[in-house]
């Protein structure tokens, strides 16, 4: 038991006393558990003396003692205060002696008890747009483009925006080539935003069989961070200009993607459009509910979690900004009382969706998980690697179920809140829903 504790808002002091006696009687428990299997000449496993188990593993078996004897006294603390710790304890062990009563202090942070939220005095604005139909023409050209055939053209034709020039590239910052700036008969889509900005643009009007050079800027937040921000120069050589020819737009184009008619592909390309617009909208509302829940709840924030989220971003921003060398320019600075207050807000959002998620019962299902990671993985060029990151990875995993559960909270909520409709064109739409 705790022999005095100090209390201020959510943060806990507690002070305990374990008596040498029982430390030394844990620690036997665990040297004889461990003298089983433990292994010393003269000796058969299982009949090795205590008295000669204590001298070689004595001080070892102590250090695991204390740490079972005093998480056992805070389980029990914080069951009978009926409290939860919002992170590890800090523990004090200073001056502490292996034969002496072993006195330690634990310092820790608890997680607040969610204030009754009443959902329906919040309104939020579900914003609609009327489906363009345009956007169903603009899709079933996307799939004629897919379905093309690239032709090669006469030596003599020019490379316009669309084409796909076979062509050998080396990139060089100054004097020196770089490593994987290096290609031969590459066939690059021209227009398709594939290569750093301005590389396809000055492809753009050359022929086969010649060579010229690229002058580029790789881009600041490039994920290569020795030619983020720099100049290269790319020597360039056309081998060949292939044009498309699309396919025309009837059933037989419909069945190779797997509908029965070019009517019921229409059909899918605006539910799946429908869904899309959908999506945005309730995305909008999502962020507008956050903001009301940031305001309007009232929550006490435990210290700890507050600094683990801001440690957190102070790392991805440091890493984020590696290669800026202090010159990436007054809006890529650390401000530390913005973050802090952004932090303090993630935190505060992220108790909420999970208690309120808790206490109403919101789960997140086996199928829940895997269209996630589906979802995730059909973004990447080799999904099989996504899987086994995942497979592999339990944190990631866990924080993929963290993310469900607050989406899934939140879209509950949106279940009880007021909704008021509003009209507007799909750009104001789309957005407005990802500006957050």
């Amino acid at each position: 038991m705790f022999k005095k504790e100090k209390i201020k808002d959510l943060h806990y002091t507690v002070n305990g006393l374990i008596s040498a006696d029982e430390l030394q009687t844990a620690a036997d428990e665990i040297l004889t558990e461990y003298g089983k299997k433990a292994k010393m000449p003269g000796f058969r496993p299982g009949h090795i003396p205590l008295s000669i188990l204590r001298q070689k593993y004595n001080a070892s078996a102590m250090g695991e003692a204390i740490d079972k004897l005093m998480n056992r006294d805070l389980n029990n603390y914080i069951a009978d205060k009926k409290i939860r710790l919002a992170g590890t304890p800090k523990a004090d062990l200073a001056g502490w002696e292996i034969g002496k009563d072993a006195e330690y202090t634990l310092d820790f942070d608890i997680l607040p008890t969610l204030p009754s939220i009443d959902l329906e005095k919040f309104t939020v604005t579900k914003k609609t747009a009327k489906l363009d139909e345009s956007e169903i023409e603009k899709s079933l050209e996307n799939i004629r483009k897919s379905r093309s055939v690239a032709e090669k053209q006469p030596d003599d034709y020019v490379a316009q925006n669309g084409d796909t020039a076979v062509i050998d590239f080396k990139g060089f910052i100054g004097q020196d080539a770089f490593e994987g700036g290096a290609a031969e008969k590459h066939h690059l889509v021209l227009g398709s935003g594939a290569f750093i900005p301005g590389f396809e643009d000055q492809v753009i009007g050359h022929k086969a069989g010649e060579e010229f050079d690229v002058n580029v800027k790789f881009p600041s937040d490039y994920h290569a961070e020795n030619l983020a921000g720099k100049d290269a120069r790319f020597a360039v050589k056309v081998h060949e200009v292939r044009k498309h020819k699309l396919p025309e737009l009837n059933d037989e184009l419909a069945k190779s993607v797997g509908h029965e008619s070019v009517e019921k592909l229409r059909e899918h390309i605006r539910t799946i459009l429908t869904e899309q617009y959908d999506e945005a909208s309730k995305r909008d509302m999502r962020n507008e509910l956050l903001d009301i829940l940031a305001d309007k709840v009232k929550l006490e924030l435990p210290e700890t979690l507050v600094d683990q989220e801001l440690n957190m971003a102070k790392q991805e921003h440091d890493r984020t900004h590696a290669h800026c060398d202090g010159d990436c320019g007054s809006d890529h600075k650390w401000d530390d009382k913005k973050e802090r207050k952004d932090a303090e807000r993630r935190v505060k959002l992220g108790l909420i969706l999970a208690e309120w998620g808790t206490q109403n019962k919101v789960e997140v299902t086996r199928d829940d998980l895997q269209q996630a990671v589906w979802a995730e993985a059909s973004r990447y060029p080799d999904p099989k690697q996504v899987f086994e990151f995942y497979n592999k990875n339990q944190n990631a995993l866990a924080m993929l179920r963290g993310m469900i559960f607050e989406r899934k909270a939140l879209d509950a909520m949106l279940t009880h809140v007021k909704t008021k409709e509003k009209n507007v064109k799909p750009e104001e739409l789309f957005q407005q829903a990802s500006v957050k």
